[in-house]
């Protein structure tokens, strides 16, 4: 027998991407003048995701996932926080080891001189 709890636990830490197709779904129902508990009732999708959607889909105008480079850029702002004084070098061998990133120095360098970090 299944319960409600049984159910949750089940649901909770799956994290996967929405099809195309429901995300298009989601803005064509925003289009619509639909609530976001409309659509969420409708499609059977948790409001918080169909918020994001139609936030995603304002913003940048699409609702398809970005590349990973930005999830690298923003390793590699969250590490200078820490401290500035970092060399290029200790920087790239930090992002290797906390998550795994493959990148050189030459490649920290450009990106940092593209964030604005000179010197």
């Amino acid at each position: 027998m299944q319960t409600a709890f049984t159910n949750i636990c089940e649901r909770m830490g799956q994290s996967q991407e929405l099809s195309e197709f429901k995300c298009g779904t989601v803005i064509g129902c925003h289009l619509c003048n639909k609530s976001i508990r409309e659509i969420s009732l409708l499609l059977n999708i948790p409001q918080s995701t169909v918020s994001g959607i139609r936030t995603k889909w304002k913003r940048l105008g699409t609702a398809a996932t970005q590349p990973q480079s930005e999830q690298g850029q923003t390793m590699l702002k969250h590490t200078l926080r820490r401290s500035r004084q970092l060399s290029a070098e200790s920087i790239a061998k930090d992002l290797q080891t906390s998550c795994g990133l493959q990148i050189s120095t030459t490649t920290v360098r450009r990106e940092l001189h593209r964030m604005g970090f000179h010197g």
